[in-house]
């Protein structure tokens, strides 16, 4: 009787088995065709994201975008397309993706804040990238600094100064400053300031400058250079002598024209006086009280 019964408790869970095993054969069969949609989603979705990145650099470099700024946006799309990818193939795959999104959101959050101030500097690097206030070669005065500019980054500029001392200036600080190039057009001027005597000729002296205008063809006759009477010395009359070169040509004309100044003025017998002070003697005898004190 004992054999019987056992016989028949086998025979009634013997059903409830294998209806486990197929509920649990189908679960590991959508489970597999849910990874294997997932892993071709990824695949694919690689593949679709990596050429989008690829036209879109393409696109860049034909607008005519600086390099290093095209391939940032290259890697940035490429970024967002790979994290939109992960995001789809996970609910494809059967995971919640509200969770998901919510965690990367706040470690997005945690990440932007810890690195606020490179952000900052990624975000003028881009800006610059995009405007262009300078490029490299130019000399220019950005942060405080003056130099000419010998790399610009994402992070940050690299200036060569006139010293030959090299500076590493972070984009935010550039981008929150006052920005001046000095060679954008091409084209800058020169000032001298040249005294002469009071007995000489003022007429003559702004003559013989006038001259030298026309002879140094480094000196631009648009704008017009010009000679003026500034000031009304102690010892000198002043001129101001300004005149307009091409970048390249800037400092050899300034240096040029100063010495030719000196050349003609001699020739011409135009005196350029040195600070003098007069002394005016008086004869006599002392006040009572300077006396006392001697």
């Amino acid at each position: 009787m004992q054999h019987a019964l056992g016989g028949r408790t086998a025979a009634l869970a013997l059903p409830f088995s294998q209806q486990d095993l197929a509920r649990y054969g189908d679960q590991a069969i959508q489970l597999g065709l849910r990874l294997a949609a997932a892993l071709l989603v990824v695949l694919v979705g690689i593949w679709v994201a990596r050429r989008l990145a690829n036209v879109a650099e393409r696109a860049f470099g034909r607008a005519r975008f600086d390099v290093t700024l095209a391939s940032f946006l290259r890697n940035l799309l490429y970024g967002i397309l790979i994290a939109l990818l992960i995001v789809t193939a996970l609910q494809v795959a059967g995971v919640p993706s509200a969770p998901l999104v919510a965690a990367l959101g706040a470690g997005g959050l945690a990440i932007g804040l810890s690195l606020q101030g490179s952000l900052s500097n990624l975000a003028w690097g881009v800006l610059l990238a995009l405007f262009r206030p300078f490029r490299v070669g130019d000399f220019v005065e950005v942060g405080g600094t003056m130099g000419s500019v010998d790399a610009i980054n994402l992070m940050y500029t690299q200036l060569v100064m006139p010293d030959g001392r090299e500076a590493i200036i972070p984009n935010a600080k550039i981008g929150g400053d006052a920005i001046i190039n000095f060679n954008r057009r091409g084209t800058r001027r020169f000032e001298l300031t040249v005294g002469i005597g009071y007995k000489d000729d003022i007429g003559a002296a702004m003559a013989e400058i006038e001259k030298l205008f026309e002879a140094d063809p480094r000196i631009l006759k648009d704008p017009a250079p010009g000679v003026w009477t500034s000031s009304l010395g102690e010892s000198s009359v002043d001129l101001v002598i300004r005149g307009w070169t091409r970048i390249d040509d800037l400092w050899a004309t300034q240096t040029d024209f100063l010495r030719a100044i000196k050349e003609a003025f001699d020739g011409a017998g135009i005196s350029i006086p040195f600070p003098q002070r007069e002394l005016t003697v008086i004869q006599g005898s002392l006040p009572p009280a300077a006396e006392r004190q001697s």
